[in-house]
């Protein structure tokens, strides 16, 4: 088979797994609504041997513990839902008009699925990325928690139907990440809980093995993975397709990382030990090279000077409360960044070949990472790129010119006859050797963050006060 034949199969072969997998879902929710705990031994699991139904989906289909209980979890929301349960009468009839009762808000997500629109994944990475919608103060009245409650519904509403239409430029991945944006966005109050509840679930502890060595085990809060992560990134970044555009001095630095025998998880753990052996004292040259690992968070400010609720790690774009961002700053400073309402820093000139270290910190603000679509790599991960070349277009280094690409699209994109054009701040467009064109949408949690919800959902926090 040609090149293109073999992708044709294999999307053909998709489509037709799709539709397998509604039947396999569907079955998996009806084993778990045949398998309650009302239903005792009796219930279609436990009289098969099994303690839950995902354990009897587990069995059946081959798969994964985790994987049988996403299948059960997306079956069961995938039947029929029940009406409201303060729409409903005793007995479990419903005591409105059928036209009054409500529909969940999630429903555009479950029709959705069913239309083959998303796959159940993207489903399940939206739909538990979202949460449930926030909840009013219990102090208000009740016409004012009735009308919150209404209007959350419609928020998170909205918010499913745009994920649904970004489902197919999007990654999983990036589903779940621009859900779970959009829900601390939608609900601050709710974002700043979540983010003490797993805060205080943070661990650490060391025990010894059968065979006697001992090992550890972490559990991180979300600002002190991003920071770990952000230490780690910076020492092992030549090894795992970091720029290719290093400081001079750091060059030799990087080629000895590359050849060096030790594996990444070796390398890992002697980078933890001298962090720890180092302490507060250590010199940053001698463990990340010219570059000082660090973590470094985004936080809109609009034009009024009014703060974002929330703000982001520059890489991998992970949520966390205003206060977070506010404390880091009274630690560490920051860097303003002007830009406009789509999210495009400022025009800064053609002075130097390469972009400096301001504009890098635009391009990561605007872009979040790696463009080429699909590809999940953070912005220290990637180079700038001129989509005007410098000696031959005369390319300017400006902002706007520039886009952040991986290493290794960035080869692609040099070595295959790729080109990325843009005409003044619209999308990127990459053509590839056969003149098709691909439009690099921005991240979705970045899209978001700069208000780029159509149709915007209102505040809710002054109506949770």
């Amino acid at each position: 088979m040609t090149d293109a034949e073999v992708v044709a199969v294999l999307s053909e072969a998709a489509e037709v797994s799709r539709h397998v997998e509604q039947i396999r879902l569907a079955a998996a929710g009806v084993i778990a609504a045949r398998s309650t705990r009302d239903a005792g031994h009796n219930g279609l699991a436990q009289s098969r041997g099994h303690r839950s139904p995902t354990a009897l989906v587990q069995e059946l289909t081959g798969t994964t513990k985790a994987e049988a209980a996403r299948q059960v979890r997306v079956g069961v929301e995938l039947l029929d839902a029940a009406p409201e349960p303060d729409s409903t009468a005793e007995g479990g009839e419903s005591s409105l008009p059928a036209e009054l009762i409500q529909t969940p808000w999630h429903e555009p997500l479950r029709q959705a699925l069913r239309a083959g629109e998303i796959s159940s994944t993207a489903y399940d990475a939206i739909r538990r990325g979202l949460g449930e919608p926030a909840t009013a103060n219990p102090k208000i009245d009740a016409d004012a928690r009735v009308a919150f409650d209404d209007e959350t519904r419609e928020a998170w509403r909205q918010a499913a139907e745009q994920l649904i239409g970004e489902a197919a430029e999007r990654t999983v991945e990036e589903l779940r990440i621009a859900a779970q944006s959009v829900r601390d966005m939608l609900d601050p109050e709710g974002a700043e809980a979540r983010f003490l509840a797993r805060f205080e679930k943070r661990s650490f502890r060391t025990y010894i093995d059968d065979i006697g060595m001992r090992r550890a085990s972490i559990v991180f809060d979300d600002e002190g993975a991003a920071f770990v992560e952000s230490i780690r990134a910076a020492a092992l970044r030549p090894r795992r397709g970091g720029p290719r555009f290093v400081d001079p001095d750091e060059k030799s630095r990087a080629a000895e990382l590359v050849d060096d025998p030790r594996t990444n998880d070796q390398l890992s753990y002697d980078l933890v030990l001298d962090v720890i052996r180092a302490g507060v004292l250590a010199e940053p040259e001698q463990v990340f090279g010219t570059r000082q690992a660090g973590l470094r968070l985004v936080q809109v400010i609009d034009t009024a000077g009014r703060r974002a609720p929330v703000a982001h790690t520059e890489d991998d774009l992970v949520t966390v409360p205003a206060a977070v961002a506010d404390r880091r700053a009274c630690d560490a400073g920051t860097v303003n960044v002007t830009l406009d309402a789509s999210g495009n820093p400022l025009d800064v000139g053609r002075e130097h070949r390469l972009f400096t270290t301001r504009q890098r910190i635009a391009l990561a603000v605007r872009d979040g990472g790696c463009r080429w679509k699909g590809c999940d790599r953070p912005a220290s991960y990637c180079e700038a790129h001129h989509i005007d070349e410098w000696e031959r277009d005369g390319g300017r280094t400006d902002i706007d010119r520039g886009i952040l690409l991986c290493r290794y699209h960035h080869m692609t994109l040099h070595h295959g006859g790729w080109r990325i054009t843009r005409n003044g701040t619209d999308d990127f467009i990459l053509h590839n050797a056969e003149s098709e064109r691909t439009v690099l949408v921005p991240r979705a949690a970045l899209r978001y963050a700069w208000g780029d919800i159509d149709p915007p959902p209102r505040r809710l926090r002054p109506a949770a006060a």
